[in-house]
């Protein structure tokens, strides 16, 4: 048996500007963006067209992972609250660290100013403009055994 998991990213009406941050930010790569207007429509739930250009569910590529992005359906409630669950991003590159840590911070804030630590050269945690939290984690030497 094989599974696969994935964070998904829920927000309020401001997908499509999430989106194209962790595009640059994760130097991702969008596969595909649906909208709620992309459906048929149900006269039983009539869209404004405002809510039709909400995002149903985009899909972005980030090295081999797969970030899935959703806007809530207008009308549901969303709390914004990246504590409970942190994306850990492993680049190999210092170089590359400091960039995405500093994208992510950008209007964000820093928990943990990147660091080299017991496990790690360089090592930080920063929630973004989204309220999301990120570990930046360039993998130490694996000891020998």
């Amino acid at each position: 048996m094989s599974i696969r998991l994935n964070p998904y990213f829920v927000f309020n009406g401001n997908t499509r500007e999430a989106l194209d941050f962790y595009e640059k930010a994760l130097r991702g790569s969008v596969v595909g963006i649906m909208t709620f207007g992309d459906l048929p429509e149900d006269p039983n739930h009539p869209l404004t067209d405002e809510m039709k250009t909400l995002v149903m569910h985009a899909h972005l590529k980030v090295g081999n992972a797969d970030l899935m992005f959703s806007d809530t359906f207008p009308g549901t409630s969303h709390q914004a609250d990246g504590d409970t669950v942190q994306i850990a991003i492993h680049p190999t590159e210092e170089t590359i660290a400091r960039e995405i840590f500093a994208a992510l911070e950008d209007g964000g804030q820093v928990v943990m100013p990147l660091q080299k630590t017991d496990w790690s050269p360089l090592y930080g945690i920063v929630k973004d403009r989204f309220g999301v939290t990120f570990q930046v984690n360039v993998p130490g030497e694996q000891p020998q055994g």
